[in-house]
């Protein structure tokens, strides 16, 4: 597909969340900090990928001002004429709303709030920011953006749509129209509820799903793992919506759907990171992991011994997904059980089953064998250093990006055979060098406590042996997750939607 004047595509990646940014793309590029979860990580490699390989690409993104820490309303005249002048002159496109400056997260709770962000969002990037970019490709992700892709298909520009979580709001025509988005220029792009007679009878009574209607009109999805696509269009996720189910399974029928795995962020590094008190890498782990753990087993309460088993849990306490009350059923069996190893549990987590392990750490008195602290970051990280095994039974995973990180500091997940849990653990197999951790494919106690005597079994090998699969799993995670692994598949869809290379292959 040849471009006017044999110029390069330009792609638009619209996201309400991001990390970091190429100082190239523009002045206030290290200032724009925003996330709440793996689509800030993704967008941000994302874009930096395209921009270093000489792509003409282009970001949106709400305009956080108090989460960018700019305070326009103390700067003099003159410095807001600079500030305006570094916004006009940049890649990087801020949807600008009052309700966009003052928040300091992302996402809120309550449902009204979020809409009213997504639809502030949305008209911005319709309205303004898609006329001023006049992309060639445009790049949404989940349901924030849901509306967008019936307008790309309106205007005939070719439209990728990630689908990060099954998550949707829905609402009325008129009340999108309200927020200063003219629905009835795309109307027929979207999905409701039912099957609409004609635009005024649909405008007030029938609602419109945003996440299908990202997925109806998008010329080409992908879920954030194949392995979830795949149990999605075979009906094994009993959660998933029957619309959002129909959608995907169309598109992944008719070759317009994809898995694409997320990847941990590049400051997860133990060479690096700044949080852990001993850095370490492939060829020195072994001591330094030893080191960090009597570290944090001070910091936390645990009974200070290097060689003593220790599982992490850094996934939020969340029931409904991520299997915490599988590990409460048996917490005190596996403390039991290997009292003699002296194994110890840390869990650094915050959600609704915090005081359940608390409880049960405080029926048992068990506090020199199990810790369970609120989350925080610095010491999420520590827990990774430290910890031998990390834990993460989950019911379903559309990704998951804590059984990539363990591996990085050289800890073994113990995982569900789920979604993108199947697709980044394979079973360790000493003898033939390969694998990365332990999986069991039931969901239940009795499974996961398989899991965790598989990972005793092996913590158990001579340590030479033990430290020689740890530094291949290590070396081996760095080369496959990582966030130019995961632009480049993105990449390969731009191009093939586009039908022609984003930059010269001799550049």
């Amino acid at each position: 597909m040849a471009l006017r004047g044999g110029r390069k595509p330009r792609i638009l990646i619209i996201t309400p969340e991001i990390t970091y940014l190429p100082l190239g793309m523009g002045n206030m590029a290290n200032r724009l900090h925003a996330k709440a979860g793996g689509l800030a990580d993704v967008s941000a490699s994302l874009v930096g990928a395209l921009y270093r390989q000489g792509a003409d690409v282009h970001v949106a993104l709400p305009h956080y001002r108090r989460m960018f820490h700019i305070d326009v309303g103390n700067l003099i005249s003159d410095e807001l004429r600079v500030y305006m002048r570094q916004l006009s002159n940049s890649r990087v496109h801020l949807a600008e709303d009052r309700i966009f400056y003052y928040r300091d997260t992302v996402y809120s709770n309550y449902y009204k709030e979020s809409m009213l962000t997504a639809l502030a969002f949305q008209r911005e990037v319709i309205n303004n920011i898609i006329p001023a970019v006049n992309p060639d490709l445009i790049h949404c992700n989940d349901w924030m953006t849901g509306l967008i892709p019936a307008m790309a298909r309106r205007l005939d520009i070719p439209c990728l749509f990630t689908v990060h979580n099954i998550h949707t709001q829905k609402l009325a025509m008129a009340e999108i129209e309200d927020r200063g988005i003219d629905a009835a220029e795309f109307w027929n792009n979207l999905f409701f509820e039912r099957i609409p007679v004609n635009y005024e009878e649909s405008r007030s009574t029938n609602k419109v799903d945003s996440l299908a209607s990202g997925i109806f009109a998008a010329h080409f999805i992908n879920t954030v793992s194949p392995t979830f696509l795949r149990e999605i269009v075979e009906g094994r996720i009993d959660f998933v919506p029957p619309e959002i189910h129909r959608e995907i399974t169309a598109k992944f029928h008719a070759g317009c759907a994809g898995g694409i795995l997320n990847a941990p962020d590049e400051s997860d590094a133990p060479e690096v990171d700044p949080y852990i008190d001993f850095k370490f890498g492939v060829d020195d782990h072994a001591e330094a992991k030893r080191r960090n753990k009597t570290a944090f087993q001070t910091k936390t309460g645990l009974e200070v011994n290097p060689d003593a088993p220790l599982f992490f849990w850094p996934s939020r306490l969340d029931p409904v997904q991520k299997g915490c009350q599988l590990l409460s059923d048996i917490l005190f069996k596996v403390i039991d059980k290997y009292r003699d190893a002296k194994l110890q549990v840390a869990i650094v987590a915050n959600g609704s089953y915090q005081n359940v392990f608390r409880n049960i750490v405080s029926f048992h008195n068990m506090h020199d064998r199990v810790t369970v602290c609120d989350f925080d970051e610095q010491l999420s990280h520590q827990g990774y250093a430290a910890s031998d095994f990390m834990l993460m039974p989950s019911r379903f995973e559309p990704c998951g990006l804590p059984q990539m990180i363990c591996q990085y500091y050289g800890a073994l997940p113990v995982v569900t055979n789920t979604g993108g849990l199947h697709d980044t653990v394979e079973p360790l197999d000493v003898d033939h060098d390969c694998g990365n951790g332990f999986r069991f494919n039931n969901y239940d106690s009795h499974a996961l406590m398989w899991g965790i005597d598989e990972a005793m079994r092996f913590y158990r090998l001579p340590a030479e042996e033990k430290n020689r699969q740890i530094s291949r799993i290590m070396a081996e995670a760095r080369k496959r997750f990582n966030h130019d692994v995961t632009a480049q598949e993105y990449i390969k869809i731009y191009e093939s939607m586009l039908r022609r290379p984003l930059v010269n292959a001799n550049r």
